[in-house]
C-alpha cells in the first residue's frame, strides 16, 4: 500500500490510528502531481482531492494482488 502526504504537512494530518495499523512509513518518492500527471493505480483527481481535503491519500493493492500476499 501507498500513502501519499503533503510534503509540507508530511503525517500531520494521517490519523493515528492508521499510522498505528500502517506501521513505521517508508519514504519511497517525491512527486510532483498535477491534473495531468497520470498514475498507475490511482485516479489522479481523487488523489488530489483527498491531499487538499484530507491531507492524505491511501492506496491500497488491488484485491487480485492483496490476496497473493496473504497465502501462505
Amino acid at each position: 500500500m501507498y500513502l501519499y502526504v503533503n510534503r509540507s504537512k508530511g503525517f500531520q494530518s494521517v490519523p493515528e490510528a492508521l499510522l498505528n495499523s500502517f506501521g513505521d512509513p517508508l519514504l519511497v518518492t517525491t512527486l510532483v502531481l498535477t491534473e495531468r500527471k497520470t498514475l498507475a493505480r490511482a485516479d489522479i483527481k481523487t488523489v488530489l482531492n483527498d491531499l487538499d481535503g484530507q491531507g492524505f491519500y491511501l492506496q491500497m493493492p488491488p484485491p487480485e494482488l492483496a490476496k497473493a500476499s496473504n497465502s501462505p
